[in-house]
């Protein structure tokens, strides 16, 4: 019986991912994600409260898929170099992998207010696996020591979601996950030491 409920609960938060990113969150209805999940509208409210809290779910779940993928990738890299290639090219695997998941991140969670405080504790994640890094690579001479980390990893966190958002402005056209070495490469130009 849990299986059957845990499978019928992430078809429900995948076809709500597909319908949020094809219509938006606020057109979206729930007949629609019932409908595409091939359930009765009631049976979403076995599972969540309403088109909020779908949204909720669906973000803390992709979120905590997502970040355990980043935390194994950074910790197969044998220096700040690597963790730092690694993290970037598994968060863009990821995205291309899940278009849906890329369009709600991109054009319906900044712009929610419900959610906001839930992407700050995502961003806070993010921005503390790269402090990590960037540290790491401080100390190990690879990366300067005179600039202020905050300011780094707002530049690489900046710069993955541009590069993220124009792939998907460009409806997925290309293959995402090549950016992921010239995007290191652009900020160890500027960021290796001497």
């Amino acid at each position: 019986m849990q299986k059957n409920k845990s499978e019928k609960y992430n078809k429900i938060l995948n076809s709500a991912g597909a319908v949020f990113a094809e219509y938006g969150f606020y057109k979206a209805t729930i007949a629609q994600i019932a409908a595409r999940a091939g359930v009765a509208d009631g049976t979403l409210y076995l599972y969540f409260k309403n088109k909020d809290d779908i949204l909720y779910q669906f973000i803390s779940f992709k979120t905590d898929v997502v970040f355990k993928k980043m935390n194994a990738a950074v910790e197969k890299g044998q220096n700040a170099e690597d963790k730092l290639r690694n993290l970037i090219r598994c968060h863009l695997e990821e995205f291309q992998n899940d278009k849906n998941m890329a369009i709600i991140f991109r054009s319906e969670v900044r712009y929610l207010r419900d959610i906001e405080p839930q992407i700050k504790d995502i961003s806070k994640m993010y921005l503390d696996l790269l402090s990590d890094i960037i540290e790491q690579g401080q100390t190990e001479g690879s990366m300067r020591q005179d600039l202020f980390v905050g300011l780094v990893k707002r530049f690489i966190l900046g710069a993955v979601e541009g590069v993220i958002g124009t792939w998907v402005s460009a409806d997925g056209r290309y293959d995402l996950v090549s950016m992921a070495d010239p995007l290191v490469d652009l900020y160890l130009t500027g960021v290796r030491g001497e």
